[in-house]
């Protein structure tokens, strides 16, 4: 297997193009700077609804927030007309990204019956006069995320990658899935090298890549340039770093130890509670307790308890007490 090459997204250099998937109401702040603080080739926002980006909404503002140290920043924007489209993306290039991401590939129902998100796959006019507007809104580099098709009777994406290319996108990620597989079934890595052979600009592999093995793989399948990392990095924000080590060649970075794993969480509880207000924060936060404690002695009948729990004190104590035999070890 070659090294992994840098890859340039306009005038943007990714040194490693390891790059954390926009995931909405999971790569927040406090989360993609542990993730970036470990190693990333690139964080992407959660998907911001230009619309509501427009109005500047608290919610959409929250999600385009950014810490100095991710920097340059990729922000995603879901949209169905071309004038929201390319006022959202000036506004989010007037606060500083460096790079303009369009979703086309979200399958939940609510974005899809909004003409948004994968539902653009089944308009490719629509479609590129979303890429079109934004291309021509801004003078960051624009990039595009997709999905194979809507079903697999119309999998259309090399010809919808194509398109993106003429108007002027610099990059192409590709979930090797359709919209009406969800994330049901196995992506499909191997369907992408067709995007890949569609286009002279990066492409980049998403979808299932949850572990070294993964990330190899789904290159030497799609002869992609970089993959793109989502639900693998769930409770595993050193993951990516991992993987941008095996894919350079570097020294192989060790699972954090559970004590450092503990003290992962603590931060980023606080840094969630912090982002959010206490009301919010817990309540976002329990999810990525229940993926850092899976697979620990126990974490099952924790994560039922702590659920049930709205004070913030309380969930550290249990926190505190549910790691104990792991830090009494570590002492000793």
């Amino acid at each position: 297997m070659q090294n992994l090459k840098p890859i340039s997204i306009g005038p943007v250099e990714i040194p490693v193009p390891v790059i954390l998937a926009p995931m909405t109401g999971v790569t927040d702040m406090p989360f993609r700077t542990i993730v970036r603080r470990f190693g990333c080739g690139l964080n992407v926002t959660e998907m911001i609804a230009s619309q509501a980006m427009i109005r500047e909404t608290r919610q959409s503002l929250q999600k385009a927030a950014w810490h100095p140290m991710e920097e340059p920043v990729s922000v995603q924007l879901a949209g169905c007309t071309p004038y929201e489209m390319g006022e959202a993306a000036k506004l989010n290039e007037d606060r500083g990204a460096a790079i303009i991401d369009i979703n086309m590939g979200c399958p939940v129902k609510k974005v899809v019956n909004g003409d948004a998100g994968s539902a653009l796959m089944r308009d490719l006019p629509l479609a590129a006069s979303l890429i079109k507007a934004t291309v021509e809104a801004v003078s960051v580099p624009v990039t595009v995320k997709m999905r194979m098709g809507w079903c697999h009777d119309a999998l259309n994406a090399p010809e919808l990658a194509h398109i993106a290319e003429d108007l002027g996108a610099k990059l192409i990620t590709v979930h090797g899935r359709t919209r009406n597989q969800m994330y049901k079934g196995s992506a499909d890595w191997a369907f992408i090298r067709k995007v890949k052979d569609a286009v002279s600009v990066p492409v980049i592999a998403n979808g299932d890549i949850c572990s070294i093995e993964d990330a190899v793989q789904a290159l030497e399948l799609s002869g992609a340039d970089g993959v793109m990392i989502g639900r693998g990095a769930y409770g595993k924000p050193w993951l990516i770093s991992q993987v941008m080590a095996h894919l350079t060649g570097a020294t192989p970075i060790a699972d954090p130890s559970v004590e450092e794993q503990y003290h992962i969480i603590i931060g980023h509880y606080q840094a969630m509670l912090d982002h959010y207000g206490e009301m919010t924060g817990v309540n976002m936060a329990r999810k990525h307790l229940g993926w850092y404690t899976k697979g620990l002695v126990g974490s099952a009948e924790f994560r039922n308890a702590v659920n049930q729990i709205a004070d913030p004190r309380t969930v550290l104590d249990m926190l505190e007490r549910f790691y104990t035999p792991w830090l009494s070890r570590a002492a000793a």
